[in-house]
């Protein structure tokens, strides 16, 4: 056995693992030592005695701060993952001894939430009320890496196919379309006839950055009806950012159909009768392949199935 797996196995505790975490988050010694309520050189004692451990530097100090090594970027994402793994057990068990039902941790995409994540969870906490879920909103290039650490048990959203990878197990549930929205009292809805795509053109877009597939999709529309793409962009990957220009400015923007229902309904946006005639991926979930679920997290699957299978009918 190296002398590095002897470390890893037996001799690296877990307030190691939270110190260089934590030294990572604040990159100074001192914030660092102030974060975890202890001195200084008793940061900088423990960090040594880790890299002497390990046989290894793991971060480079200057004046300016701490920068992690190569090899220290290894321990973190190792960091990551058994506290992760920590974490979900003691809550696991936790939950056990006070006899309520456990913790899903849930990432999801806009898309996923408000009609489908949503209803499920209300299932969920109808059968136990103890029942506790964790949301993180984002996309897939956020998402993913914090499932692959164990950071989150379960993905909601877009089954984009550039992300599939042999660790990933994916579950398609139904298709969802596009939809262009505008606020209800937007200039372009005053006249007799709603807008079509030539209108929309002119206008300002609240859309997703250059990198994101959806923002690729809304340019090949314009470029598909022989049209320039808005000029007047605002980009933002946030919902809430969305939401909060569609309202606030007369802009334009793409949603997930049922999303945009949901949204109308509480008089918030106005859905356009467009044909968006993008190719968008379905919607689903993925888990990691080999990690098994907490029952918890199996029965909000379950759940989560039900109310798709409900859409589809």
């Amino acid at each position: 056995m190296s002398h590095i797996d002897r470390a890893l196995r037996s001799n690296i505790k877990l307030r190691h693992l939270q110190l260089l975490l934590a030294l990572n988050e604040f990159r100074h010694l001192g914030r660092t030592a102030e974060f975890l309520s202890v001195t200084q050189p008793a940061v900088s004692k423990m960090l040594g005695e880790i890299e002497e451990m390990l046989g290894l530097q793991l971060f480079d100090r200057s004046r300016r701060g701490t920068e992690p090594t190569a090899a220290g970027l290894a321990m973190l994402r190792f960091a990551r993952s058994v506290l992760a793994d920590y974490e979900r057990t003691r809550d696991e068990i936790s939950t056990i001894e006070r006899g309520v039902a456990g913790r899903a941790r849930v990432g999801a995409m806009v898309v996923g939430l408000p009609t489908l994540l949503a209803p499920a969870i209300e299932r969920l906490k109808a059968e136990s009320s103890g029942a506790t879920v964790l949301i993180e909103e984002g996309d897939l290039t956020h998402l993913l890496p914090k499932l692959r650490l164990g950071e989150l048990d379960l993905f909601v959203g877009r089954l984009e196919p550039g992300y599939a990878a042999p660790d990933l197990l994916t579950e398609a549930l139904y298709d969802e379309r596009m939809r262009v929205v505008l606020r209800p009292d937007h200039p372009l809805l005053a006249g007799a006839t709603p807008p079509g795509w030539h209108e929309l053109a002119g206008c300002r877009w609240v859309a997703p950055p250059p990198w994101a597939s959806m923002r690729v999709k809304l340019e090949q529309q314009f470029f598909r009806l022989g049209l320039t793409p808005p000029l007047d962009v605002v980009e933002t990957a946030s919902f809430l950012g969305q939401l909060t220009l569609l309202r606030d400015q007369n802009a334009a923007a793409l949603m997930a159909d049922s999303v945009a229902r949901h949204f109308a309904a509480l008089g918030l946006l106005t859905p356009l009768p467009l044909a968006v005639e993008a190719e968008v991926p379905p919607v689903g979930m993925i888990t990691l392949r080999g990690r098994p679920l907490t029952p918890i997290t199996q029965r909000l699957q379950s759940w989560v199935r039900a109310v798709a299978a409900e859409r589809a009918g």
